[in-house]
């Protein structure tokens, strides 16, 4: 079991890198749109180098800097008001974690279900993106991906919880 764990933290990881790699590109995208229609503005229309789906790169690439970090960062940025748990033994703070990563592990399998029974409609309708008509069924496919890893990685932090809570080293 160590061993899948490990295997999926891994693959968090990786995810968490190639989303940095994404919101890199979206700002290098909106520098360059900006500079291009700037240049064309100043010129009258005389240097014409605008682009189209600048617009579109920006939007899935939101999707997916967001979606492809948050399996490696859903056990780290959780925020807890001591308010409630102050007096809480660290045993019950563990197994509260567990309940609420749980809460994760079933707002992500919703999300997976829902994704994969859009991947099947946008192929039956052939939907593509306006600009740059890429099928949406990849960007549903690579959104299941992501939704899927966060569910998976969510559960393993629940069971790493839970055991704490009971005593064992998880």
């Amino acid at each position: 079991m160590k061993q899948i764990a490990h295997l999926i933290d891994a693959i968090a990881f990786w995810m968490m890198q190639l989303s940095g790699v994404v919101i890199v590109t979206m700002m290098v995208t909106v520098l360059l749109d900006v500079t291009t229609r700037f240049l064309f503005g100043v010129t009258d229309g005389g240097i014409d180098l605008t682009f189209i789906g600048g617009i579109e790169i920006i939007k899935f690439g939101l999707l997916f800097t967001i979606l492809y970090s948050l399996p490696y960062c859903v056990d780290r940025s959780q925020v807890v008001v001591d308010l409630f748990t102050e007096r809480l033994s660290e045993r019950k703070k563990a197994f509260l974690e567990g309940i609420y990563f749980l809460g994760y592990m079933l707002l992500a399998l919703g999300m997976t279900i829902r994704f994969f029974e859009a991947i099947h409609a946008a192929n039956m309708t052939g939907e593509t993106t306006q600009d740059l008509l890429v099928p949406m069924s990849y960007i549903y496919a690579a959104t299941v991906f992501g939704t899927a890893m966060l569910g998976i990685r969510a559960l393993l932090t629940a069971q790493r919880r839970f055991c704490t809570a009971m005593g064992f080293n998880a």
